[in-house]
């Protein structure tokens, strides 16, 4: 991923293929999360749509106006030119990816949507739906956005890999996660589940800081 600067401020360069962390530079460490741009690169983001952008009549019923999406608009350039552009509230984000043209400058545009194939285009229609009826209504609608049940596991995983790198033991883990009271009841039960359920986790947590998480996207679809 890679983190853009909200239009209209000046866009930072950023290199034309990402390392191997998926990122092309980062948002400043201290910036809380739902302020956070994030540009996944398109190789990570399968709901990425690429885009010809070509300047319109602001009067034209088909055409975008840039300003009217600004507020929610991030844009990175890569050293070829080329914008990488995320639509986000901070919890809820549209990729875009143009590959000819520009947003940034432009008062109006009319968008060419690159969608080609069968399963490549499924994974782009809810996206594009997405951005219509931002177009349309300046707002994320939450319909349009569901609720991913993996984002408990998610925070469970963030909250074991924070607490391996401070030296927690298993059992720490556990007590932290279910609490004092099930993990002296429960914890050394014949069964042995919620060990086997905190050994998954630190299985998990381990997984995702070596490089798992940037196969989170394609994994949720």
């Amino acid at each position: 991923m890679s983190a853009g600067t909200r239009a209209p401020a000046p866009q930072r360069a950023a290199p034309t293929t990402p390392c191997p962390g998926g990122c092309t530079f980062a948002e400043h460490p201290d910036l809380p999360a739902p302020e956070a741009r994030l540009i996944w690169h398109a190789d990570l983001d399968p709901g990425t749509i690429g885009v010809t952008a070509i300047p319109a009549d602001p009067s034209n019923p088909d055409s975008i106006r840039v300003g009217r999406i600004e507020p929610w608009l991030a844009i990175a350039i890569d050293t070829a030119g080329r914008e990488h552009a995320v639509l986000s509230d901070g919890w809820r984000h549209i990729r875009l990816d143009i590959e000819e043209g520009q947003l940034a400058g432009q008062e109006a545009v009319l968008l060419h949507y690159r969608m080609y194939g069968l399963t490549s285009a499924e994974t782009r229609l809810l996206p594009l739906r997405r951005f219509f009826d931002l177009c349309r209504h300046r707002r994320f609608t939450r319909s349009l956005f569901p609720r991913d049940p993996w984002i408990d596991r998610g925070i469970d995983i963030l909250r074991v890999h924070d607490a391996l790198e401070d030296g927690a033991s298993q059992r720490e883990i556990g007590m932290a996660l279910f609490g004092d009271e099930r993990i002296e009841r429960d914890w050394a039960e014949t069964s042995d589940s919620l060990r086997s359920r905190v050994r998954r986790l630190v299985r998990e947590a381990r997984t995702m800081a070596h490089g798992g998480y940037r196969q989170l996207m394609r994994r949720r679809r």
